[in-house]
């Protein structure tokens, strides 16, 4: 028998092609996010390839974890808190228009379409090693480029000590909202010379392609010394503070996910260690490894904290 195309995926379908025209979708113009024929299907193949370059300096050591399970396990709770649950549903999400405000401590605050963003650097890719606070691992094909790029054109002032970063929020389509877990929508924050660093990232795409919607499309951040609970998906708004913001994890469970958020085999999360990670596609009964300080990039980032006491600001 035949399989039947799931009603979503070709009501998609037709919409966005009556919407672009097939001979505008044929000719490439219009924005490049419109040339995102089947972003909403959530199948990575559909989706619109993004060049970029190999940058040599970030490539992690270990084998890469296979696509479907980066694209299909996933912590995204707007969308529910299983793993599967943000591939089923992140479908819903509206990604088009898209913009984000960068507001706050800077001198030329500024509202940019994703095409402005992916205009503002040439596009890298970086493979980063990605470490959940629950205790598994994955190594992931980013692509976009360093968050400095993006906050040094909008001039931060000398007040500038942190950056916030504001998820977007869809109550229509984002189930996962109604459960009540966080204060939605999700925020995140970073001190300004962690985000100045350039191992901090805007990632556009994953694997030669654009986001799926359920990996934060169509931007989000990569911060791959800290917990994954730190690089905010589907961004709307990056703010610059005087003040330390309130992140949404942080003022859930304050004893559990600090702020700075640095992976640190030496803390333990109150209800479980830290000092070793199942690395996600080599099955369930896969020696664990030695989680490593910082994510492996200890030599990159390790400055950033001289002096602090890092079992008191985890």
């Amino acid at each position: 028998m035949d399989k039947v195309t799931p009603e979503h995926i070709w009501q998609n379908r037709r919409q966005v092609l009556q919407r672009l025209g097939m001979a505008a979708a044929a000719a490439g113009t219009g924005g490049f996010w419109s040339r995102t024929i089947l972003a909403a299907t959530q199948s990575h193949d559909d989706l619109a390839t993004l060049n970029s370059t190999p940058n040599t300096d970030y490539q992690a050591s270990q084998k890469q974890t296979q696509e479907s399970d980066v694209t299909g396990y996933n912590n995204f709770y707007e969308f529910g808190t299983g793993k599967e649950d943000p591939a089923k549903h992140a479908h819903r999400m509206v990604i088009e228009p898209w913009t984000v405000r960068i507001e706050g401590e800077v001198h030329k605050p500024a509202t940019f379409s994703i095409d402005d963003l992916m205009g503002l650097s040439g596009m890298q890719e970086r493979i980063y090693r990605l470490r959940c606070v629950e205790g598994w691992s994955m190594v992931i094909p980013w692509i976009g480029y360093s968050l400095s790029v993006l906050l040094d054109r909008v001039q931060p002032t000398s007040n500038a000590k942190y950056v916030e970063f504001v998820s977007a929020r869809q109550p229509d389509n984002m189930p996962g909202l109604a459960a009540g877990i966080l204060d939605w929508p999700y925020t995140e924050g970073l001190r300004m010379d962690e985000a100045m660093h350039p191992l901090a990232m805007l990632v556009f795409g994953v694997y030669g392609k654009v986001l799926p919607n359920q990996n934060g499309a169509p931007l989000r951040l990569a911060v791959p010394w800290k917990y994954g609970f730190k690089s905010a998906k589907s961004l709307v708004a990056i703010r610059l503070l005087r003040d330390q913001p309130k992140t949404s994890w942080s003022s859930a469970a304050p004893n559990e996910y600090g702020f700075y958020a640095n992976v640190n085999p030496d803390v333990p999360h109150p209800r479980w260690s830290q000092a070793t990670e199942r690395i996600i596609g080599e099955g369930m009964f896969a020696p664990r490894v030695k989680t490593q300080p910082f994510n492996g990039y200890a030599d990159e980032v390790a400055q950033l904290y001289q002096g602090m006491d890092l079992s008191r600001h985890f």
